[in-house]
């Protein structure tokens, strides 16, 4: 596979790998613009993929840093559980999108890029959004940058 040079992602992985987790740091940050933070619940926080596989791709992470879905707790379950339609629905107002890919990879192993904090994606889809980039050179070509797209989304979760 090809690789194209994309430096701004050294600081996620950087600190992905370093001491201390990526999700757990980012919630500190009390700017949410900065951080791409949509909305902040009582245990889940709703934050822009800082790489998104599409336009809108958001994730609800968990406010406390847990690892499998075993480890919630009832409150945490039923709040994650509100937050999935919610984002569904701010996503499908602003985007439009044909579908949406909702998932969870729980470890390494099953693709997590950040393995020790539960996290779930949605990424809004379109017929044909996979192009030649995709399917040959193995790339993404986003359309929008992650500022704009905080800018769009921000007000469906206010």
């Amino acid at each position: 596979m090809d690789r194209i040079y994309a430096p701004w992602r050294s600081a996620y992985f950087t600190a992905a790998k370093g001491g201390e987790c990526l999700f757990c740091a980012v919630q500190r940050e009390s700017r949410d613009e900065a951080a791409g933070i949509l909305l902040r619940g009582t245990h889940w926080f709703v934050i822009l993929n800082a790489f998104p596989y599409t336009s809108g791709h958001v994730m609800i992470v968990a406010a406390r840093h847990v690892k499998r879905l075993g480890e919630l707790s009832a409150e945490e379950g039923r709040e994650l559980a509100e937050l999935l339609p919610r984002c569904e629905r701010a996503i499908e107002a602003e985007y439009r999108p044909d579908g949406i890919n909702v998932g969870i990879n729980i470890g390494e192993s099953a693709g997590a890029g950040i393995a020790g904090h539960l996290h779930v994606h949605l990424c809004p889809r379109w017929q044909g959004d996979t192009n030649f980039m995709t399917t040959v050179a193995e790339t993404r070509v986003v359309s929008e940058a992650i500022e704009e797209s905080w800018r769009r989304l921000r007000p469906r979760f206010e």
